[in-house]
């Protein structure tokens, strides 16, 4: 099986990521026609998703919003093997950030952070260009791919740039034991794979179970928390820019960080809706009936 996923790797991933970006972009439009046209990938969760979410709008506009989701989707399958070969020149190039002074004044107070962000735009690149510009040291909790093969291959390439990946199963470690000071970065917003332990709120007019990591950890180790937005520019052009952080965790209360994250990505979300990742079966998990209403 390695073998195999070694040829495939170097045959076909490697060639299509040395691809010039506008042939990039024309396999982009081509998969589109397959993914969303002829095949359909996951495209009743994408539709169910988009038309709970937003139940104000017309069917014309959901499925305008369903289009331009597997359009900036197949964009992003295709921008995610380039960044296998991109050169830190290029990733400066098209992932650049606004206000890096927002988060630079945590490293000067000698203090680490947590980055909150979502599956808002891409998210991926902007891991890739984290290190190459903040002060700290940027870590990314990140869920293990089940195949080894590529998890090594996507942990070497994410990394290139000094970037560190740390295991959801390990995320403690990466404030615990990391020699400098870290900007450690979650991508809350997946749906859970247990509801056990997280928090029950409103979000995108739906129930929804939100992971609990970013509170508990902020809370535990009173580690001031910065939200993340990821804009568009233009195809293959990205910005990010930091704000609304809690620089004092322990003095929230219960579920308050949790809240005000996912409002923040809520937002995102609602002024650029093809942009969110809607293949997720986020909202699977229902409330339990005897559970109290938070």
């Amino acid at each position: 099986m390695r073998l195999l996923n070694s040829i495939f790797f170097y045959t076909i991933i490697i060639p299509i990521s040395y691809l010039p970006y506008p042939v990039l972009y024309g396999l982009s439009d081509a998969l589109y026609i397959f993914m969303y046209r002829v095949f359909g990938y996951r495209k009743k969760v994408v539709i169910q998703n988009i038309t709970n979410s937003f139940p104000n709008k017309s069917k014309q506009e959901h499925k305008q919003i369903v289009s331009g989701f597997y359009r900036h989707f197949c964009d992003l399958l295709l921008e995610g093997l380039k960044a296998f070969t991109m050169s830190e020149a290029e990733v400066r190039q098209r992932a650049k950030p606004l206000n890096l002074e927002y988060i630079d004044r945590f490293y000067e107070k000698g203090q680490n952070v947590i980055i909150a962000t979502g599956h808002h735009n891409n998210w991926e690149l902007l891991a890739l260009a984290l290190n190459i510009e903040i002060k700290h040291q940027a870590v990314v909790i990140y869920r293990q791919l089940k195949n080894k093969f590529f998890d090594e291959k996507v942990k070497s390439s994410r990394s290139k740039f000094g970037l560190i990946l740390t295991s959801t199963k390990i995320a403690m470690r990466a404030f615990q034991k990391a020699e400098d000071l870290s900007a450690v970065t979650f991508a809350f917003d997946q749906s859970p794979g247990k509801t056990d332990g997280c928090y029950w709120g409103p979000f995108l007019n739906q129930d929804t179970p939100m992971t609990f990591g970013v509170e508990k950890y902020a809370k535990h180790l009173n580690t001031p928390v910065l939200f993340m937005h990821i804009n568009k520019v233009k195809r293959g052009y990205y910005t990010y820019e930091f704000s609304d952080a809690i620089e004092d965790p322990r003095n929230t209360g219960y579920g308050e960080i949790t809240r005000k994250i996912n409002a923040l990505l809520e937002q995102d979300i609602i002024a650029e809706p093809q942009y969110y990742l809607w293949t997720h079966k986020k909202w699977k998990h229902k409330r339990p009936a005897d559970l109290i209403q938070q």
